[in-house]
């Protein structure tokens, strides 16, 4: 955990791991890409195989999908504690969801001329879910809560398998409450590409959402145009700009709550004006890890993925934050509004010392499913909006396509397209 000082003009070079990371493997995409053949050559055959290969479960297809009864067990098993910040939670997700719904609307431009759009949500749309060491039951409701807010009628989850087959309890209740439709205990590369190909025991879905690790992030990128996606959303990071005021406790808490996570390939990041801070940030860092249950993980990223630096000040830590587009963006500074409006690219912004990121993990309203590895430059964080198709209206009146008829034509000869001119002309030969 090395400071880096952006004044030293051999910064660039140890900010490389930084700026330029990336979200893919060659590695990575070699191996997934054999998975994905198999499971659209095979289908079923190929699902069972992955996961008594990678989840050690042995399953007919018969036994992919989780079942009625496996569903009233698990919600057996939930505790009223849970069950309880699973609802308000839900609740908190809605609310922000029917804020920005997308509406049917229209104006008129020109005389003779109406202008719009509707929309309309998707059928069938593929929720991935996390599971393994750190069951993701806030990744249900902040995926198939949206779908389920925005209507569409089949919302089809998949989560990998614990031992003996079975899914974590809380992860099939969350499923219940969210408005899960489907419910399948596939995993990792196979289970996304199930929800692509489709199966003779699971139907193609439109869309898929939901983060993953470095595998399904990758898997994801080459199913573009098999189906639609959300967004590259793989191992998590975080950023924190701070200043005088940021405690160094807050700031260690908060790295570390995404060093967690659990693949190695984390990456929390500190820029701040106070060289003090820094040191004291690295302290809390060791002091606060070694009472965490999850060391391994813990560990890998802290030699690997932790970043300490030194800016001259807010403005230029802004700049740095809007190159490096976190995922998680804190702002632990005096005035985070007025800081705030300088950032260009972070999945998620996070104003002041009481907004630790996990209140948007969790509960706070807008989804957790964010882009990382660079990509908040280009995508934008999972919304109700990534469930519905956008359709252009356009109606015309005769005047105004007799007004707009040169105009037509001229693009028609410039494009050497005759029968695109012909089409409007057509209508005004006597």
């Amino acid at each position: 955990m090395d400071i880096i000082r952006l004044s030293d003009p051999k910064y660039r070079k140890r900010l490389e791991p930084l700026l330029h990371r990336s979200a893919f493997d060659p590695v990575i995409d070699d191996a997934v890409a054999a998975i994905l053949a198999n499971v659209r050559a095979n289908g079923d055959a190929a699902v069972a195989d992955f996961a008594e290969k990678y989840d050690g479960v042995r399953l007919s297809p018969g036994d992919f999908r989780v079942s009625a009864a496996d569903l009233a067990e698990a919600e057996a098993a939930v505790d009223s504690e849970t069950r309880e910040t699973l609802a308000q939670a839900q609740t908190q997700i809605v609310a922000f969801a029917r804020e920005h719904m997308p509406k049917r609307w229209q104006f008129s431009p020109r005389p003779g001329v109406i202008l719009g759009e509707q929309f309309a949500p998707l059928d069938r749309v593929g929720c991935y879910v996390p599971g393994g060491a750190a069951p993701l039951i806030s990744t249900v409701l902040h995926t198939v809560t949206l779908a389920a807010t925005a209507g569409v009628k089949e919302i089809v989850v998949t989560t990998p398998p614990g031992p003996g087959g079975k899914v974590n309890p809380a992860i099939l209740y969350a499923c219940q409450v969210a408005g899960a439709t489907e419910i399948y205990r596939l995993g990792g590369v196979y289970g996304v590409a199930a929800l692509a190909y489709g199966t003779m025991t699971i139907p193609k879905v439109e869309k898929i959402v939901g983060p993953g690790n470095a595998y399904v992030t990758a898997a994801k990128r080459q199913l573009y145009g098999e189906v639609a996606l959300d967004l590259v959303a793989g191992p998590s990071e975080i950023m924190i700009i701070a200043d005088s005021t940021a405690d160094p406790r807050f700031i260690a808490a908060d790295m570390l709550s995404q060093a967690e996570h659990g693949s190695g390939r984390e990456q929390a990041v500190l820029v701040t004006t106070e060289p003090e801070l820094l040191e004291k940030v690295r302290d809390e860092l060791l002091r606060q890890s070694a009472a965490l249950s999850r060391t391994a993980c813990v560990k890998t990223v802290l030699e690997k993925g932790v970043f300490l630096i030194e800016a001259a000040n807010l403005e230029d830590a802004a700049d740095l934050a809007s190159q490096y587009a976190p995922e998680h963006l804190e702002l632990m500074v005096a005035e985070p509004t007025q800081l705030a409006p300088r950032i260009k690219a972070a999945g998620a912004i996070f104003h002041g010392p009481w907004t630790p990121e996990p209140v948007g993990d969790f509960v706070a309203g807008p989804s957790h499913v964010l882009p990382t590895g660079g990509a908040a430059k280009f995508f934008s964080g999972l919304g109700i909006e990534h469930f519905f198709r956008r359709m252009s209206l356009v109606s015309y009146e005769r005047d105004a396509l007799a007004r707009e008829l040169p105009m037509i034509t001229c693009f028609a000869k410039n494009e050497g397209l005759d029968a695109h001119g012909n089409a409007a002309a057509i209508r005004f030969d006597s």
